[in-house]
């Protein structure tokens, strides 16, 4: 089966090319992309560096990468990326939890879960040409079932500094729709589930996750009914 995206480790990089991509990102510099490539660039232990664009540039140049995309940063070491494929869908992730972002709902904030480096990055891409609305839905699509993923597995639906970028092919066939239940939907929900489960199994075989730090959003908010012309 050929991949949606041509991939290559270089420097603690990996470049995934297809050309001529609409990119749409939610990591540094984000937004909507037209470009040849992405990335997902991992940053050293102890790593301060607040200048971005300066920093992304030097990692890329110093890789050897001419082409411009966009570009994520994380703690997890390249060598447990995982790639999962599955009809007109790829994709390609890193996961490290010890940053969870517990969100409990009934009051108990479950942080169950080695030390490793945070961040659960997922670049997602499609064969297929989405329409205007259909590739941010996918963006969505992926966010959702990397966080079903996330909780089935750890027990919290992401980290404080996970990014999610969806790609699609404007040459492709075109799609309408990307949601759960298309075709593109549906196999953006596996390829995302199997990649990052095998990215966090890469890096913890025993299964044992254990958070460093991280957030609780405990605070209740206000809820009320919207206003009716019936008053």
């Amino acid at each position: 089966m050929t991949a949606v995206f041509d991939a290559t480790d270089r420097d603690g990089v990996c470049r995934l090319a297809r050309p001529d991509t609409r990119w749409l990102s939610t990591g540094h510099a984000g937004g909507e992309h037209r470009a040849p490539v992405a990335y997902n660039c991992t940053v050293p232990e102890g790593w301060t560096r607040t200048d971005l664009d300066a920093y992304v540039a030097e990692r890329l140049d110093s890789a050897g990468f001419e082409a411009r995309g966009p570009t994520l940063l994380t703690g997890v070491d390249q060598r447990h990326a995982r790639r999962a494929r599955l009809g007109p869908v790829e994709a390609v992730a890193t996961a490290g939890v010890s940053n969870p972002a517990s969100l409990p709902v009934d009051g108990a904030a479950r942080t169950d879960g080695g030390h490793h480096a945070g961040t659960v990055n997922v670049v997602v891409g499609t064969t297929r040409s989405l329409a205007p609305g259909a590739l941010p839905n996918l963006l969505t699509v992926a966010a959702e079932a990397k966080a079903a993923t996330l909780l089935e597995l750890v027990g919290v639906p992401g980290t404080t500094t996970d990014a999610v970028v969806a790609a699609c092919d404007p040459e492709g066939d075109p799609a309408r729709f990307s949601g759960s239940a298309t075709a593109v939907g549906g196999a953006t929900r596996a390829c995302v589930r199997d990649a990052v489960a095998a990215s966090l199994r890469s890096r913890h075989p025993d299964g044992e996750y254990v958070a460093e730090s991280g957030v609780v959003t405990d605070e209740r908010a206000t809820v009320s009914r919207l206003p009716t012309s019936d008053g």
